[in-house]
């Protein structure tokens, strides 16, 4: 498919359709929001507006999120209109975070991923304890907390088994490298997440590792596309594996 061909898609499929557990889908005239069920941040995922009414509808936003208690995330895209919606957004007391890829890797007969073997160290996670073992290598790894991620994860895999998918390296009865998938519904996308390694460990091949035991489970599970936003570290190597990039990504945090 071609670059626009895919867009459309991943637009319609994963920004304007989608369906998250826990989250209560809303559509409005200008943006599709996201409400959290469970006491966590919210999310717009999808806008579109002009520049002469986008400070109404950003204060709106801010004003309808602050009555239910909830920060969120003004997800951007870098084709979103107006083009200078993440300049706006910071205007009105957003945190910009960092600039991210939108990697997209079309599932052919003869993708990478689905001819390669997989490291022998490979597992799939599933348990609330193995659960743990990602959160403390998260949180060896990048320096801050991840215990509310955890209990996501948990929640997800015992609510939702077939949809989400984790899987890791162990090394000397330590995790030392990890990632996970969503299947979306109703969708062609699997979403890649996550995806660290504990320094004294890179450089061994457990980052692609993961990457093909994600691709050949989506591909046994009809999936037609991966996606994943990624920084600037971790691109290099997706691009080795048949990533594209489409698109950067930018998450706007709402004022405190």
């Amino acid at each position: 498919m071609k670059r626009e061909e895919i867009l459309q898609l991943y637009n319609e499929e994963l920004r304007v359709n989608a369906q998250t557990n826990g989250y209560r889908r809303e559509l409005t005239d200008y943006v599709v929001r996201h409400v959290s069920l469970m006491n966590d941040e919210g999310f717009i995922l999808f806008s579109n507006f002009t520049p002469e009414n986008a400070k109404e509808i950003i204060e709106g936003e801010v004003r309808y999120f602050e009555k239910l208690g909830q920060r969120f995330e003004w997800k951007v895209h870098s084709y979103d209109q107006p083009d200078n919606l993440v300049d706006l957004l910071v205007e009105e007391g957003f945190e910009r975070g960092e600039e991210e890829a939108l990697m997209i890797h079309e599932l052919k007969e003869d993708s990478e991923l689905l001819q390669k073997e997989m490291s022998g160290k490979l597992v799939e996670i599933t348990t609330e304890k193995e659960i743990a073992d990602v959160v403390s290598l998260l949180n060896d790894t990048w320096g801050n907390s991840h215990a509310e991620l955890g209990k996501r994860l948990w929640s997800d895999k015992r609510n939702n088994p077939e949809c989400l998918h984790i899987y890791g390296i162990y090394e000397d009865d330590k995790l030392v490298s990890a990632a996970w998938m969503y299947f979306e519904a109703n969708s062609s996308f699997a979403s890649l997440w996550g995806g660290a390694t504990r320094p004294d460990y890179r450089r061994k091949g457990y980052y692609t590792s993961l990457l093909a035991a994600r691709a050949q489970k989506a591909n046994e599970e009809g999936y037609r596309f991966l996606t994943v936003d990624s920084l600037e570290m971790s691109r290099p190597i997706l691009e080795k594996s048949g990533f594209e990039c489409l698109a950067y990504t930018y998450g706007c945090l709402s004022p405190k």
